[in-house]
């Protein structure tokens, strides 16, 4: 075996053992919150602008951008009776927040006349990357 070989091998064995600790921070579980009670049948609907409005009051401690502007909000299933299903993801898997945010955000849509049963799923794929950040959200770090 020639010399590249051997350490082609070795980069080799380096990724894996990278993407084992990797996939050892990751959560062993998918993490949802939920929010809210059922709507009488026939109620109106919120519009999904106030919706999203609701998503845009919360906000990550340390960083001064709201969640939808961040680009964590990849989903929003509004359902005829009223149920709210929201998928987004964070920055990481060892986001210190992960716990917080979610409940934050089916809390704040639970909170609008118009939906019932608000449930906030976090989902790692695909990945968050800084060009899911709307254009405000990228001038107030300075992404330009």
């Amino acid at each position: 075996m020639s010399e590249e070989d051997k350490k082609d091998l070795l980069d080799e064995d380096k990724e894996a053992e990278l993407l084992q600790a990797l996939a050892a921070q990751a959560p062993a579980e998918e993490y949802t919150a939920t929010a809210g009670e059922a709507l009488p049948e026939g109620a109106l609907l919120a519009p999904k602008e106030d919706i999203i409005n609701a998503l845009r009051t919360v906000s990550d401690p340390e960083i001064p951008i709201n969640i939808y502007d961040m680009g964590f909000i990849y989903d929003i299933r509004q359902m005829n009776n009223g149920n709210v299903e929201i998928d987004m993801t964070l920055t990481a898997p060892t986001c210190p927040v992960a716990g917080i945010l979610p409940q934050q955000a089916a809390d704040a849509v639970a909170a609008l006349c118009g939906t019932g049963i608000v449930t906030v799923k976090v989902v790692w794929e695909p990945a968050w990357t800084p060009d899911k950040m709307s254009d405000e959200a990228k001038a107030v770090l300075e992404l330009y």
